[in-house]
């Protein structure tokens, strides 16, 4: 792998922690249930592209089985939350 590709790989892992920690934000002062859930789902979906990333950089394609393990019970927690706000209201 050439060295633009490293930095690009690098800088493009640095703007989605940055993503992540700002959605983490949101995720602990939401105001609601609902903006809890959709955080947490963007927080998810900021995961598994970091982790191809990585999956990418350190030629180490078991990280791409992890994540799709990963977004698979990261859809049923958010379908069960989904379904609970459903019944609470």
């Amino acid at each position: 792998m050439n060295s633009i590709t490293e930095y690009l790989l690098v800088a493009a892992g640095i703007v989605m922690l940055l993503a992540l920690v700002l959605v983490f934000v949101r995720f602990i002062m939401g105001p609601s249930l609902v903006d809890r859930t959709i955080a947490f789902d963007v927080m998810t979906v900021g995961t598994l592209g970091l982790m191809a990333l990585i999956s990418f950089y350190l030629h180490r394609q078991i990280y791409l089985d992890v994540s799709i393990i990963y977004g698979l019970l990261s859809f049923v927690a958010v379908i069960v939350i989904g379904k609970y706000t459903e019944k609470s209201l």
